[in-house]
């Protein structure tokens, strides 16, 4: 029983010398792991820096046999202080980050933490059950009976094993390191395919899994200790858009204010998601700094390997029934093509400088494509508010031919071609169709143009899919009975050409 407890008593000793040493080096980690927890940002900072001189004297008093009951007593407090904390927060479905070992090892409390810190407390428990005259054999007595020679090995074979576990330790940093390299390397790759993305399909097999495949669920954790699964986001029947990212990924980060404002303008028609790993800390820094939600934290990349994402940053649909939707979009560009089809947008590809600049014919790059209304068939209803909040419907049109042009004050191509639009509206061809404008963004964007035409506002691009548009700009002729007459024309010199058509 004596060498148990000494055993008990070593093992506990070296868990709080080194919780205590690897808080004392990332203070500030240890005082954000506090406040994690729950407590105040008053109390964090003291605690921050009592908390590992406790472990420390924990830990120094557990081996001499004089103090070893009363560093026990001490370990127990500690421990129990720390099964309590993760138990309320695990009850309270928040898994903060635990930071026991400082920068050495930092991950999300769980159940195993909890298992963990109680299987510890048992040690310390049956120590201090044993009472004060009997906490176990003495540490360094046995060291007495050796001779010079078996000291001299015992204490070279300590050195040694320290000088490993240095070794050990500096290797691990350095293959952490080589994963933040590669992942950075991954992104690189990806940046310079991404111009290709919109020709992959034709070119060879499509990255990730194949379209029309079950999507693989998952159960992560969010930034406030909230848990999402897959069924949960596909809950209220939107295609669901997987965004993986990664805080250190420099392509990624310049993303994110994109992320953040597709997540807010296209709200109504996708759930945008974005996968991320690393701490809670820098992911929610990054979140913030971007107005970005729904942030999901993956432990290793157990999601983006189950989606096939080799690298970051990269994006997948899936469809509301749980299917995958879509190819594996690799870079920026090819994540703005795929957002764009999954919400009827245009997406030009940023190549070379980024700008945004269009094609030199001017026409539009539209990823996805809605079946439009039959020739010769009735108008879809168009019924919307122009810029003075009047409500205006197509059906008002009756007698003349009318172009019904949609339009994003936002879209490059749209920018492009204002001024031929204008010209267009100043003098007008012969047997010219009355213009009629259905835009997305605000009413000031909108007056800014300075079209004579009416602007009806259409913030989701509602009634552009209604006639087959998918993209912008677009347009349809509608004769004076209110029937089509043309089909959908896309990008600037086809809209142009179909403005001056004779009748």
């Amino acid at each position: 029983m004596d060498g148990f407890l000494l055993t008990a008593r070593l093992l506990l000793a070296g868990v709080f010398a080194l919780a205590g040493l690897a808080k004392l080096a990332d203070r500030s980690g240890a005082r954000k792991a506090l406040r994690e927890f729950g407590v105040p940002a008053p109390l964090a900072a003291p605690l921050g820096g009592m908390l590992p001189l406790a472990e420390l004297a924990a830990a120094a008093a557990l081996v001499p046999l004089p103090s070893a009951w009363f560093g026990a007593v001490g370990a127990l407090a500690l421990l129990l202080l720390f099964v309590v904390a993760i138990g309320i927060n695990l009850a309270l479905g928040r898994t903060p980050s635990c930071h026991c070992f400082g920068q050495l090892a930092s991950a999300p409390a769980g159940w195993g933490t909890l298992v963990r810190n109680a299987v510890l407390a048992g040690a310390a428990w049956l120590i201090v059950w044993q009472g004060p005259a009997h906490p176990g054999a003495s540490a360094v007595s046995w060291v007495g009976v050796l001779s010079v020679p078996q000291r001299l090995g015992i204490a070279g074979a300590i050195i040694g094993v320290g000088v490993l576990a240095l070794e050990a330790w500096l290797l691990w940093q350095l293959l952490r390191q080589q994963g933040r390299l590669l992942l950075r390397l991954d992104a690189m790759e990806a940046r310079l395919a991404a111009p290709a993305a919109a020709t992959a399909a034709t070119q060879g097999p499509a990255a990730g899994l194949p379209v029309g495949a079950p999507a693989p669920d998952f159960r992560l954790v969010g930034l406030h200790g909230e848990r999402l699964t897959l069924e949960a986001l596909r809950a209220d029947g939107k295609p669901v858009l997987l965004v993986f990212s990664h805080p250190d990924c420099g392509p990624c980060q310049a993303l994110l204010p994109e992320v953040g404002r597709w997540q807010r303008d296209y709200a109504a028609a996708v759930t945008l998601a974005v996968i991320s790993e690393g701490s809670v800390p820098a992911n929610r820094a990054k979140g913030a700094e971007h107005s970005v939600s729904r942030i999901l934290l993956q432990k290793k990349r157990e999601v983006a390997e189950a989606y096939q994402a080799t690298g970051t940053p990269a994006a997948v649909l899936v469809r509301p029934e749980g299917t995958v939707g879509s190819p594996l979009a690799l870079g920026a560009d090819a994540i703005r093509a795929l957002v764009g089809g999954a919400v009827g947008q245009p997406a030009p590809v940023l190549s070379g400088g980024g700008n945004g600049s269009a094609p030199p014919n001017g026409q539009a790059i539209i990823p996805v494509r809605a079946a439009p209304p039959a020739l010769g068939g009735p108008a879809p209803a168009l019924k919307r508010r122009d810029l003075q909040g009047k409500l205006i419907e197509l059906s008002s049109f009756r007698g003349s031919k009318t172009l019904v042009l949609f339009w994003n004050p936002d879209c490059g191509f749209c920018q492009q071609m204002l001024g031929d639009l204008k010209a267009w509206e100043a003098q007008p061809p012969p047997q010219a169709p009355k213009l009629l404008v259905v835009s997305t963004g605000s009413v000031e964007q909108n007056r800014a143009l300075g079209l004579r035409a009416p602007v009806l506002l259409d913030h989701n691009l509602e009634a552009g899919q209604a006639f087959g548009a998918s993209g912008t700009p677009m347009a349809v002729l509608v004769d004076a009975e209110g029937r089509i007459a043309s089909s959908v024309a896309a990008g600037a010199a086809a809209v142009l050409a179909l403005a001056g058509r004779p009748g």
